[in-house]
């Protein structure tokens, strides 16, 4: 998605810089790569001082950088969940933070964070997904900001063909109880990942995003982005609820009945 929203961007006429955690040649014409590694924050702010002293300006940041984990909840250790989470907010917020004075000077800015559909939907064995954090931060920064000019805008694709499922990480402390439904959790995002959408789809809305004068303050990326979107909206919740279990091969809850009449044991009278 990345590297598809440079080049269209690019095509509208920016001057684009690309970011990657080592160095490394830039293979698209008209891009400029820079070493940008978002968990360190002296590698963000060098990195953002390089381009403002080569254009004097940022008009626009994407944030598209981010790890996947297919885990259960308890198959994650905290180190490994504050991993992630660095990268995927705490790295989001670090790169916001530095062009936000740049912004605020030109009186003029546009901040395109790269969300999901994960983002609206409780998704299993993505439990310790970012997003859920991500769009608050991203929702709630847009208010601060518009008095100096700068816009946030959220874009939320669903499946896209890129090697984020190639190089998604795997849970640190796997228990057998989650093995044969994380497994089906898999199986079912390679499936889907057959005719997910193009990273183009994304691309079209980081270039609109960024060049409307009036943003809003989310886009859908791709169909079935924004199937989801009005599914979450307008299905009531128990219909949702079993629907995605549903389709994630989820077996239905058995729920225990109480045997006794009596008073429960429990302060709060469950």
């Amino acid at each position: 998605m990345g590297q598809a929203s440079a080049k269209a961007l690019h095509q509208a006429g920016f001057r684009v810089f690309g970011t990657s955690r080592r160095a490394v040649a830039s293979t698209v014409e008209g891009i400029t790569m820079v070493t940008c590694d978002v968990p360190d924050d002296a590698s963000v702010n060098a990195a953002v001082c390089k381009v403002h002293d080569a254009t004097g300006r940022i008009d626009v940041l994407v944030n598209n950088a981010g790890l996947g984990l297919l885990a259960g909840a308890e198959e994650s250790s905290a180190d490994q969940a504050q991993a992630l989470f660095d990268v995927n907010l705490f790295g989001v917020i670090r790169t916001t933070n530095a062009v936000l004075p740049i912004m605020r000077q030109q009186k003029a800015g546009r901040i395109v964070d790269i969300s999901s559909v994960l983002g609206l939907i409780p998704a299993p064995f993505s439990v310790l997904s970012t997003k859920h954090a991500f769009e608050g931060y991203s929702e709630s920064l847009d208010h601060e900001v518009r008095t100096f000019g700068i816009r946030i805008c959220l874009l939320g694709p669903a499946y896209t063909r890129t090697s984020f499922e190639q190089n998604g990480v795997l849970p640190d402390r796997s228990l057998n109880a989650y093995v044969s439904a994380r497994m089906r959790s898999s199986a079912l995002m390679h499936e889907v990942m057959k005719t997910a959408d193009s990273p183009e789809f994304v691309a079209e809305r980081v270039v609109e995003a960024a060049i409307i004068t009036s943003p809003r303050r989310r886009y859908t990326c791709g169909r079935t982005a924004q199937q989801v979107s009005i599914l979450r909206r307008f299905v009531p919740e128990r219909m949702f609820d079993k629907s995605l279990r549903k389709q994630m091969g989820f077996a239905g809850v058995t729920v225990a009945k109480r045997i006794s009449t009596e008073r429960s044991p429990l302060p709060w009278g469950v």
